[in-house]
């Protein structure tokens, strides 16, 4: 489990095979432990002085953008959460729902304003004021749409994360807030446990 506070920027120095090698500055990696890479929780296989290589799966590769990593790509990391350290973002999973592609980036004084397309199944669980994860960052959506959604960027979180990188119509993996899709599950259908409209205006809510 991970915060979305970025720890470092790494550099892609190996991708191929469904392997990736990163180089980072990050230091106490060892063999089995789990590092998001752009929000995707991957786990480390060999570990190196300055780089670790992870292994991923088809299926990740399929939902995520590690295939659009080439070389010298700068990339998100973060390490594990530890029971001790303090919950500063959300509850990030680093299991991708899917990718979004960036429309516009606009500079609003010292802050960046960046607009987001993405399908349906990100869409439906994004609410203005809510926690979304964009290629692992923690960020709060300013604006949820029908077709996207918007948010702001403080100069901290875009000076040390690799969204400086990014332009128009490159693609960033999402992963949704994990509560929100508790609550649909469990309200929802056959796991609703008898909650309905009329019996939450009963009770108050």
């Amino acid at each position: 489990m991970f915060t979305g506070l970025i720890e470092d920027i790494g550099i892609v120095k190996n991708i191929s095979q469904s392997q990736i090698t990163v180089e980072t500055k990050l230091g106490s990696i060892a063999v089995g432990d789990s590092v998001s890479v752009n929000g995707v929780c991957l786990t480390a296989v060999s570990v190196n002085p300055g780089n670790f290589t992870a292994d991923y799966s088809p299926h990740t590769d399929k939902i995520t953008d590690l295939s659009s990593l080439k070389p010298n790509s700068k990339v998100n990391l973060e390490r594990a959460l530890q029971l001790s350290s303090r919950l500063g973002g959300h509850i990030v999973n680093g299991h991708i729902d899917a990718t979004a592609k960036i429309e516009k980036i606009e500079k609003t004084d010292r802050f960046f304003k960046i607009n987001f397309s993405c399908p349906e199944n990100i869409i439906k669980y994004c609410v203005d004021k809510g926690s979304i994860a964009v290629d692992g960052i923690s960020l709060t959506v300013s604006n949820a749409g029908l077709s996207g959604f918007e948010v702001y960027i403080i100069p901290e979180t875009f000076d040390n994360t690799a969204l400086k990188y990014k332009k128009a119509g490159d693609l960033v993996n999402i992963e949704t807030d994990i509560l929100a899709k508790y609550i649909e599950k469990f309200t929802s259908g056959k796991n609703a446990g008898g909650i309905t409209l009329d019996m939450l205006k009963e009770n108050g809510f």
